[in-house]
């Protein structure tokens, strides 16, 4: 999770997101995913492969 955003650094959700997508409606999900959406292209990350650490 980033400190400087609260979202996960991978998949760019919040963890109120993240713990509630497994019991969420299929409606949710796709609003889940626009905000998400939204955030890679404020921040850039749009299409950007995801960076793994080693």
């Amino acid at each position: 999770m980033s400190p400087d955003t609260g979202w996960c650094e991978g998949c760019q959700r919040t963890i109120d997101e993240i713990t509630r997508w497994s019991r969420t409606t299929d409606d949710d999900r796709r609003d889940i995913l626009a905000a998400v959406a939204e955030r890679r292209e404020r921040s850039g990350a749009a299409g950007r492969a995801v960076e793994t650490r080693a």
